[in-house]
């Protein structure tokens, strides 16, 4: 079986114990009362389209430090893409992001049962944070009823509460880095602790911990996952501007609109001229743009160097994670498949 076929059964594996655990879920809430059913359902939406990398990270974790194939392990790695469900129900009401996936975000679902309410706006978005928060509580449920031996739990319980504190502070520093002038180190700390810790390098290191890895396999597992989980996001930042709505399901204008502090447009506004400065300040934070004042942005950012300055960031990150994976000393069969993953998390299209 190719790495790529082992992935898609992964995944698979990952998506039937979500799809059973969010559905079991969904109808205690809605049990409550009849019309909690459109918030409920808010859960099957949130947790039913990814790559379940994160999962995959975890899996390979604990498969790295040679512990053998395990269904428990399995809902435990599943419990990390309850933390990311969350994480991006919140990202949209923060980022007043209106699509994901093509299909209309939590919020601007949730406005339809609001019609005759005073303030549907507002009470759509207090709905949809609260799925979010329901959300994190069931990722902790998951991971704690995997079925995996409590003395393993216990030894990942403390980098768990890690992940969510690190995942708060990058959604803290992205907030508060919007709108402040340009700094590329600044907008890769925020990626670093927002997006590349618990995409990569914690789901690793709490796979590694459930197997009983050593002190230098876990630390081989960061010096691999962070350099890769900012790859991940620097990727996700071009893809947001440059990719295809069709595959990306994202509109390109929202990182604009919400003149979020990433990378590339740090380096874009610190390499403009005067006159592409200020024609960038303009742009951003700017709702409704049109494609043309899009495509626009786009070609400050290649004129400046932009960016290839982020390729060159993405390339020597890929470059610091295949070097660490060569020298992890872990099963042949976990090399493999997380020198595959580099690929699909950061050469893709989507």
């Amino acid at each position: 079986m190719s790495e790529r076929d082992e992935h898609v059964l992964l995944k698979q594996r990952v998506d039937q114990v979500l799809s059973a655990f969010v559905t079991a879920e969904a109808q205690a809430l809605a049990d409550i009362d009849v019309c909690l059913a459109p918030v409920a359902e808010q859960l099957h939406a949130a947790t039913g389209h990814g790559k379940r990398l994160r999962a995959a990270f975890c899996y390979w974790g604990w498969r790295g430090a040679g512990q053998p194939d395990s269904e428990a392990l399995v809902r435990a790695a599943g419990a990390i893409e309850l933390v990311h469900a969350a994480a991006v129900v919140h990202d949209d009401l923060i980022d007043h992001s209106r699509t994901r996936h093509g299909r209309p975000t939590g919020h601007i679902a949730l406005r339809e049962i609001l019609t005759g309410h005073a303030r549907p706006k507002a009470d759509a978005r207090a709905l949809a944070m609260l799925v979010g928060d329901l959300l994190m509580s069931m990722a902790g449920q998951l991971f704690a009823t995997s079925g995996l031996p409590g003395a393993f739990l216990s030894r990942a319980r403390p980098l768990w509460a890690v992940l969510a504190r690190e995942l708060v502070a990058g959604e803290c520093l992205e907030v508060l880095r919007t709108g402040a002038e340009p700094d590329p180190d600044a907008s890769v700390k925020v990626i670093r602790y927002k997006t590349a810790k618990y995409t990569v390098e914690h789901p690793l290191q709490i796979g590694g911990l459930l197997a009983g890895a050593s002190p230098r396999l876990l630390q081989a597992y960061s010096e691999y996952g962070l350099p890769l989980g900012e790859a991940f996001q620097l990727r996700d930042d071009l893809l947001g501007l440059f990719g295809d709505p069709e595959q990306t399901g994202k509109d390109p204008a929202d990182d604009l609109a919400g003149n979020r502090p990433t990378a590339l447009m740090a380096h874009a506004l610190t390499c403009a001229t005067k006159a592409e400065h200020a024609e960038l300040h303009h742009l951003l934070g700017q709702a409704g743009l049109s494609e043309d004042q899009v495509e626009r942005v786009r070609e400050i950012t290649h004129r400046t160097g932009a960016v290839a300055r982020v390729e060159d960031m993405i390339t020597a990150r890929l470059r610091e994670a295949h070097d660490a994976l060569a020298d992890a000393d872990l099963t042949a069969e976990a090399r493999r498949a997380l020198s595959a993953l580099v690929t699909v998390s950061a050469a893709r299209t989507h």
